[in-house]
């Protein structure tokens, strides 16, 4: 099931534009390991559930797995070989909006080989770049 919010203000969104670097939510809190994205983008619900699945099949039972984004943008689309006007689209997905810098996910309770294992398979599954980040102790 992909995610999606329970109930929303407005149905459709705007789709806006995406600028500059992350300033929140850049760093790993829960977890020992993170995936950071490396660029602007989309990442719809799907693609987390299939993060997901992917990194909780390789643990296998052992630690945590974390998702820091949540797809609150509603993605509008209208049908195939609609003529112009009728007004906008349904909702056909909904998506987080990630910049540069945001922790998409995060890994804690396993060792760094498995954990980066793990990450790596999630990585191939985002639509973004990214990469492997270690949690860094605060004195």
């Amino acid at each position: 099931m992909a995610l999606m919010p329970k109930r929303v203000k407005f149905r459709k969104n705007q789709r806006g534009k995406i600028k500059g670097e992350a300033t929140r939510g850049q760093t790993v809190e829960f977890g020992e390991f993170g995936l950071q994205s490396m660029e602007l983008g989309w990442v719809t619900g799907r693609h987390l559930e299939a993060g997901r699945i992917t990194a909780t099949h390789l643990l296998g039972g052992e630690g945590r797995v974390y998702i820091r984004v949540f797809p609150h943008k509603s993605v509008t689309s209208t049908p195939e070989e609609t003529r112009m006007g009728k007004g906008k689209g349904e909702p056909e997905f909904y998506a987080a909006v990630v910049k540069a810098g945001t922790v998409l996910f995060e890994i804690g309770g396993v060792s760094e080989a498995i954990a980066k294992e793990a990450l790596n398979r999630v990585a191939h599954k985002m639509p973004v770049r990214v990469r492997f980040v270690k949690r860094r102790h605060r004195l």
